[in-house]
């Protein structure tokens, strides 16, 4: 029965664009696991946990799947936070003030017909 408790987590899925990280937060000894690799967060990863007072005793298991680099680390940000909430409602407004609960909605835009890109359009000539 304790074995249960010892395994409890609290999840949060984070995306951005392509990018999404799903984030897995327990009590334990400030250790972090990405993509089942044990690794030494960046100092980004750790601001939604430093707001709330937890980076010390709290182990934290990503797995993230597609983007890039920039929007890994934030889809990373976001899922921290969103298991903090479920862990602790309260931990809510602190991370709302520091911008860290809202999800960035911006997607490329799709290719148009007749168009080279998204908005690029060949040379117009007038003759």
């Amino acid at each position: 029965m304790a074995k249960a408790l010892d395994t409890q987590y609290h999840p949060g899925v984070g995306r951005r664009k392509s990018a999404v990280a799903q984030v897995r937060i327990m009590p334990g000894t400030g250790q972090f696991s990405y993509n089942s690799e044990k690794t030494a967060p960046k100092a980004a990863w750790l601001r939604p946990l430093q707001l709330v007072g937890r980076n010390e005793n709290t182990d934290v298991s990503i797995v993230v799947r597609g983007g890039g680099y920039s929007s890994r680390d934030d889809a990373i940000i976001l899922g921290i936070a969103r298991a903090l909430i479920e862990l602790d409602n309260g931990f809510k407004s602190t991370l709302r003030k520091a911008g860290l609960v809202t999800r960035d909605p911006r997607v490329k835009e799709r290719k148009k017909p007749g168009l080279k890109r998204a908005r690029k359009a060949p040379q117009w000539s007038k003759r």
